[in-house]
């Protein structure tokens, strides 16, 4: 498309006389078609993966089709949450603290049944023994990869989560853990003071300084890539509100070792990490934090992402179903897949997301 092409596809008419929000338009492509733009409607699951009072199912992995049954993994808690401050380590901080990772299969996407356990916390003092949440699931020459959150007690504001790995033959377990984290945060923040404050830092340090979160593992050009969010000791509200980014790690082998990206942090928004393939590059639905959520993005090589498409929402850790990407379009992806619905802030449960593209724009 030719400049004066762009100019009317805008709805602009004197290039002598632009605003700046047109010229804003022009400069970052607001002038494209929507090949990219796509919407949601959401539904509630039969089964075991239903809501259940008392019981907080959320964080739903990606879905991994395995012969004719589909299988996700997902983040398992009981009791009720009480925040931090009340003077007794022991009580539950967050719906994800003091959780397990639970796994569930189904024949149809619809009806769910819970199998079990997969991965469950360590023994007292390891990295993983106070919670183990947030999975995310790759599949890979005939094994199976578990990466997920872990914090080790006590859980108090200032607590820096790692990153583990489990490995199974089968889907179905046993999984074996990894004995070691393989992912921590860069260690060059500075607290400042005693109090326990997660916004007061003489030094703030990386953009992942505090916390290494929601980790995705996908094999990529011959490597493997652990993609997470990062946030930041002392963190602020910026003009996108929290000052969340993504950062990339890279293997040569599943169980690592990783080495962080020097080009990290690779995106400027985006709370959970919701990725897939496409045409010799990586897709990313970034959403909630940042003064780029609720986008489609792009990187042709795995780390420079480019806005495709903005979007009214999404699904919120949205877990996708792997098989379906594919390279004759970038939304086979988001076809359907599980996302969490909160009831309350101690309850949550995993529901069903679908895709639609609007023939109408205005018919929603």
């Amino acid at each position: 498309m030719n400049h004066l092409e762009r100019l009317e596809r805008l709805a602009l008419t004197d290039e002598g006389k632009l605003s700046l929000a047109s010229r804003r338009a022009l400069e970052r492509g607001y002038w494209k078609d929507g090949r990219w733009y796509v919407e949601f409607r959401y539904s509630d699951l039969r089964g075991d993966l239903a809501y259940e009072e008392g019981v907080s199912r959320r964080d739903p992995s990606a879905v991994l089709k395995i012969g004719d049954t589909y299988y996700t993994w997902y983040t398992k808690s009981t009791g009720k949450t009480y925040g931090f401050g009340t003077g007794d380590p022991a009580k539950k901080v967050f719906p994800w603290d003091k959780a397990e990772i639970w796994y569930a299969t189904s024949k149809d996407g619809w009806y769910w049944e819970e199998k079990g356990r997969a991965v469950g916390r360590g023994p007292e003092g390891s990295f993983d023994d106070r919670s183990v949440f947030t999975p995310e699931v790759m599949e890979y020459d005939g094994r199976y990869y578990l990466v997920y959150q872990t914090v080790r007690a006590p859980y108090t504001n200032r607590v820096k989560n790692q990153v583990g790995m489990a490995v199974a033959e089968s889907p179905d377990g046993p999984w074996i853990k990894v004995d070691h984290p393989i992912l921590s945060p860069t260690n060059d923040g500075e607290w400042r003071g005693e109090e326990d404050n997660r916004f007061m830092a003489n030094k703030r340090g990386s953009f992942d300084s505090h916390k290494v979160h929601d980790p995705t593992l996908i094999h990529y050009r011959g490597k493997f890539y652990l993609y997470y969010k990062g946030e930041r000791m002392g963190e602020r509200i910026l003009i996108g509100g929290r000052e969340i980014r993504w950062g990339v790690a890279v293997a040569d082998k599943p169980e690592g070792p990783y080495e962080k990206s020097e080009y990290n942090p690779i995106t400027n928004s985006g709370h959970e990490v919701i990725i897939w393939p496409y045409k010799e590059g990586i897709c990313a639905l970034l959403l909630t934090d940042g003064p780029e959520r609720n986008t489609i993005q792009w990187a042709p090589d795995g780390i420079n992402f480019d806005i495709k498409a903005y979007l009214r929402g999404g699904p919120v850790a949205a877990g996708l179903v792997r098989h379906l990407a594919n390279d004759s379009t970038p939304l086979d992806a988001l076809k359907w897949g599980l996302t969490h619905q909160y009831v309350t802030y101690d309850w949550q449960y995993i529901r069903r997301f679908q895709s639609y593209k609007p023939d109408n724009p205005y018919a929603f």
